[in-house]
Formats: structure tokens, C-alpha cells, sequence
């Protein structure tokens, strides 16, 4: 079943100031709503997200988190509105059900940065296999990249609340781009989309997104076997160190007509 691509949107009246008098105007606020993720009849996370595209978000979430290794684990997906949010029902293989359970933890999902539900060092950084580098991408198809991404950015466009992910070929044409409030949830919509092409074999490209690049995106991409990462914005310490411990080339502040490549460097032409 695929999310209809409704309830994005909350229309608000708002007073505002135009000289010499005030007026009522209709705005477009983005919604904001808890989603919860219940894996096999268990509560595992509650995110706060736009509710669009909640299958890709769930899959994209299980692979990039490593509660499972591809997309044939997840059987089934079910998305339940209630009156006070969203559920999202996964049923999975037990292996990693059980493996779940192990380490399972209740997670308070939230816009902005946290280690929510982790009770030890040890669960900041889980063992990832080092990328293969196969890919070799233009630079100079970078400008026409960010100018598809800003185009393409509808909630963003009528709310200017949202993060952006998009997904680009190797001739830089958009091949995918998810929106949501949350940077992080954005890109697990992403990663969902480009899981769940799997059996056709992964699109080959580079992921670009509206935020900084900090570890968990990092993390995230490496998980999915991204091998490219451009953000709008700058890179933290911690990301690029990931970065380079797992071959992920890392490029941040991607504007027209430059670019800072962290490293990783050896994927790039000009």
C-alpha cells in the first residue's frame, strides 16, 4: 500500500501588518505529527514527521538504523491514522525481530538532534562495512543538481519548513527527492525509496540534502551503501572522520559554482 500524499498541509489564518492597516491572509503550515514504527506488534520509535510517504520512511529507517540487512525482510507495512498520530506496522523476519528485542529501546523521536534512547557510548557508532568505490561523478553537473533540488522542493515552497533529499544519476538528472521536517526522517524516506529498488538493482548516483551533514547522516547513507554525500551546508568534525573511516565521499556548502570536498576526493571529475 503506498501513503496518498495527504494531510502535508494545516491552512491557518494569520494577521499580518500592511501599511496602513492589518489584514487576514491564509497561510500553509507544514504538518507535524508523532508517527510510531511497531515492528511485529512492538512499539519501537515515535518520530515527529510529515505524514507522506510512510512505507519508504519505515523501510528506510530499518535499513539505515541495521534492524534489518534488505528490503525482503520487511513482509509486510500497514499505515494506521488515529486520532492523535500515525502507526506504522512492520511485520518482520523473526531473526531480526528477535535481534530487535536484544537491544530494543523506546525512542523519543524529535526535528531537532539527539541520542535519544541511547544508554551507552558503544550505540553511537555501530560497525559498518567500508564502502566499495565504484562511482565517478561530474562536479561541473553540480549547479544543475542544486538548481532540479530547489525546483523540485514543493512543501518547501509553500511552507519553507522542510528538509530536502534527492537522489541523482550519474548525468545528474533527479531520479527521487523526499520532504519532510525533519532532516533525518527525509533522508530515511529517501533511503526507503532507493531500498526498495533493490530488485531491479540500486540506481547508481548521489544523494543530496538541504541540511548539514552530521554523523547520523553519515551513518545512514553508509548503511544504505551510498557511496556520495553533497550537503547545502557544512560538515561536522565527527561526520567527516565517519566518512573517511567508511570510503563515503563527503562534500559540503554546495553552491553555485562551489563546493567543499571533504574527502573522498578520487570520486570526483571536474
Amino acid at each position: 500500500m503506498k501513503t496518498r500524499d495527504v494531510g502535508v498541509f494545516q491552512r491557518r489564518e494569520k494577521t499580518v501588518e500592511a501599511q496602513p492597516h492589518l489584514v487576514q491572509k491564509a497561510d500553509l503550515l507544514a504538518c507535524e505529527v508523532p508517527v510510531a514504527l511497531v515492528y511485529n506488534g512492538i512499539a519501537h520509535t515515535v518520530m515527529m514527521c510529515t505524514p507522506a510517504d510512510l512505507e519508504e520512511f519505515a523501510l528506510g529507517f530499518s535499513l539505515a538504523e541495521g534492524i534489518i540487512d534488505k528490503p525482503s525482510e520487511i513482509y509486510s507495512l500497514e499505515v494506521k491514522t488515529l486520532t492523535n498520530g500515525v502507526e506504522v506496522h512492520i511485520e518482520m523476519a523473526s531473526r531480526c525481530f528477535m535481534a530487535l528485542k536484544a537491544k530494543r529501546r523506546t525512542l523519543a523521536g524529535r526535528t531537532g538532534c539527539g541520542l535519544c534512547g541511547v544508554e551507552q557510548l558503544q550505540q553511537v557508532i555501530r560497525p559498518l562495512t567500508p564502502l566499495n568505490r565504484t562511482l565517478r561523478f561530474d562536479l561541473g553537473k553540480l549547479n544543475d543538481c542544486l538548481m532540479q533540488l530547489q525546483q523540485a522542493q514543493r512543501l518547501a515552497q509553500q511552507s519553507g519548513a522542510t528538509h530536502a533529499a534527492a537522489f541523482f544519476d550519474l548525468n545528474g538528472k533527479l531520479s527521487a527527492i523526499r520532504e519532510d521536517v525533519g532532516r533525518h526522517v527525509a533522508l530515511d524516506k529517501l533511503l526507503g525509496w532507493y531500498g526498495g529498488r533493490q530488485k531491479c538493482g540500486l540506481p547508481q548516483g548521489v544523494v543530496l540534502i538541504t541540511s548539514r551533514a552530521s554523523y547520523e547522516m553519515v551513518q545512514k547513507s553508509v548503511a544504505c551503501g551510498i557511496e556520495i554525500l553533497i550537503a547545502v551546508s557544512a560538515a561536522t568534525d565527527f561526520a567527516v572522520s565517519l566518512a573517511e573511516q567508511h570510503n563515503l565521499s563527503l562534500v559540503g556548502f554546495a553552491r553555485e559554482n562551489r563546493a567543499t570536498v571533504y574527502c573522498g576526493e578520487e570520486r570526483f571529475t571536474i
